[in-house]
């Protein structure tokens, strides 16, 4: 086993044991995945966003995205608006509904995931976020990893 094997184990079991907690967290109190919380954010983030905007984000497929995006909008939480100049494409948008869940859980995460990291001095949780950046800027610049 090379020596990157470890940390890659590492890094996979720490998202998943963080992801699993919040996502807990967040369904108890909000009736909210952690994945619909993701989804809201970037359409909330990003101006004029469509699917392939959330495609290019969390990098799952069109189809699995296009299925979340349907969970939403039937949820009530966003939806679809014809693209002003692509008649093809839809715009997400946010309801109020889906504004005041977003609202709701941003503090709910950062307290959480705040909570969940507490044992880890600052400055090595600093150095890992710049790390975790670094390479996540590299393979997103390489399309490394993208969804088939």
């Amino acid at each position: 086993m090379s020596s990157v094997t470890p940390i890659f184990v590492d890094l996979v079991r720490v998202e998943t044991r963080l992801y699993n907690a919040l996502n807990t967290r967040l369904r108890t109190e909000l009736g909210l995945s952690l994945g619909q919380f993701e989804f809201l954010e970037i359409i909330d983030r990003v101006p004029g966003c469509r699917v392939l905007d959330l495609v290019g984000e969390v990098a799952i497929t069109v189809g699995a995205v296009s299925k979340a995006v349907d969970r939403l909008v039937a949820a009530g939480w966003c939806e679809r608006v014809p693209h002003p100049e692509d008649r093809r494409s839809s715009v997400l948008r946010l309801t109020p509904e889906g504004r005041t869940r977003l609202t709701a859980a941003r503090p709910l995460v950062e307290a959480e995931l705040a909570a969940l990291t507490a044992t880890v001095p600052p400055d090595d949780l600093a150095r890992v976020a710049a790390t975790l950046s670094g390479l996540r800027a590299t393979l997103e610049a390489n399309s490394t990893g993208r969804a088939g």
